[in-house]
C-alpha cells in the first residue's frame, strides 16, 4: 500500500479557450460503476454540447485507468485528460470535460494543451488531499498518563482515532506503516512499559496537501 493523492470533493471548473467552453467536472470515485453513473448524468445534462470527454484512475493499486475522447480526434482529449491525473498519482477520481465548440479550430495540438490544462486547472480549483496508509495502534493506559501521551504521540506528528474512557482509557494511534516499529518501542520506553500496545490493521486516512 502506497499513499497518493485524491480530490477533496466533487467540483466544477470552467475555462474559455479561443472561444470555446471547457467545463471540469471532477469526481471522487471508488468503482467503475459510480463512474459510469458520473458520466451518464454529465453526458444528459449537456446533451448540446460537442464532446464530453473522459478520464479516470480507479482503485488504492491504481490497477483501472481509462480514458475516452468522445468524438474529438483520437488521442487530443481523453489520454492528455489521463496524462494529468498519472503525472500527479490522483486516484479514485474521474474527470470530465465539457467542450462547447466556439467556431475556432484548435488543431491537434491545441486540443491536447487545452484538455490538459483544462483538467490541471480543475484540479487545482477542487483542491487535492493525500491519502496515507495508516497502522492503527491499540495502546492501553491508565487515566494519568492519557493526556500527556495524547500529546506527545500528536508531537511526534502521528494521528489520534477513537478514545475511549472506561476503567482504563484506549487510544487509538495512527502510525505511518514504515514507523510502527520505531512507535511501539518509543510508548515502552517514555510509559515505562506501562502500556500495552495492540497492532491492528492498515487502511488509508486522508491528510491535507
Amino acid at each position: 500500500m502506497s499513499d497518493y493523492l485524491m480530490p477533496v470533493k466533487n467540483g466544477i471548473h470552467e475555462v474559455v479557450i479561443d472561444k470555446s467552453r471547457f467545463i471540469c467536472h471532477v469526481y471522487r470515485v471508488w468503482t467503475v460503476e459510480e463512474a459510469n453513473t458520473y458520466i451518464e448524468t454529465i453526458k444528459k445534462a449537456h446533451a448540446k454540447a460537442n464532446h464530453n470527454c473522459v478520464a479516470y484512475q480507479i482503485g488504492e493499486a491504481n490497477d483501472i485507468q481509462r480514458a475516452f475522447d468522445d468524438g474529438e480526434p483520437t488521442g487530443t482529449a481523453g489520454i492528455p485528460m489521463l496524462d494529468v491525473l498519472k503525472r500527479q498519482d490522483i486516484r479514485n477520481c474521474l474527470v470530465i470535460v465539457t467542450r462547447y465548440f466556439g467556431g475556432i479550430k484548435l488543431g491537434a495540438g491545441g486540443l491536447i494543451r487545452a484538455y490538459g490544462s483544462t483538467v490541471s486547472a480543475g484540479i487545482q480549483a477542487v483542491g487535492l488531499a493525500r491519502r496515507v496508509p495508516l497502522v492503527s495502534v491499540r495502546l492501553s493506559c491508565d487515566y494519568s498518563l492519557s493526556e500527556v501521551l495524547q500529546s506527545k504521540i500528536h508531537g511526534l506528528g502521528h494521528g489520534i482515532g477513537n478514545v475511549e474512557y472506561g476503567e482504563g482509557v484506549e487510544i487509538e494511534a495512527l502510525v505511518e506503516t514504515n514507523q510502527v516499529d520505531q512507535f511501539v518501542s518509543w510508548v515502552v520506553v517514555f510509559t515505562h512499559n506501562r502500556v500495552r500496545s495492540v497492532i491492528g490493521e492498515v487502511s488509508y486516512r486522508e491528510v491535507p496537501v
